[in-house]
């Protein structure tokens, strides 16, 4: 769909990350590694900022079900004001992955669940190693 495509990894104070910026972007160049036209950047403040530095036309943003869209529609809506050079692509997930949230992860590893098919391999190792 897309030439390159550049993951940037929000570092944002307001949110309280259960990995570090630089644990997240380690692990994702790792898990994106054989994609050569992906690239993992960090950045701070606004999103369309960072989508002019990396120069930038289109963001991509996925809704995994409709309590996503009223957000992300609103997200959308003031981007184009502030940068109306940018459009903004939502992506559906795949039914499968619909419910799968970062925070239900965590959640179910805490509680010693299964969560092999929802994550990869490396990061599940990760994340149980930083649980206990």
């Amino acid at each position: 769909m897309f030439d390159h495509v550049v993951v940037g990894v929000a570092d944002n104070p307001e949110k309280k990350p259960f990995f570090s910026l630089e644990e997240r972007i380690e692990m994702l160049e790792m898990v994106l590694s054989n994609h050569e036209n992906i690239s993992v950047k960090p950045f701070s403040g606004l999103l369309i900022d960072f989508a002019r530095e990396c120069q930038s036309r289109i963001i991509i943003r996925g809704l995994r079900a409709i309590s996503d869209f009223e957000f992300e529609v609103q997200l959308a809506g003031m981007n184009r004001s502030l940068a109306p050079e940018i459009e903004t692509v939502f992506l559906t997930a795949a039914e499968k992955y619909a419910f799968v949230s970062s925070s239900l992860v965590r959640e179910i590893a805490r509680l010693n669940g299964d969560i092999s098919e929802f994550i990869h391999p490396e990061i599940h190792r990760r994340l149980t190693q930083k649980l206990q």
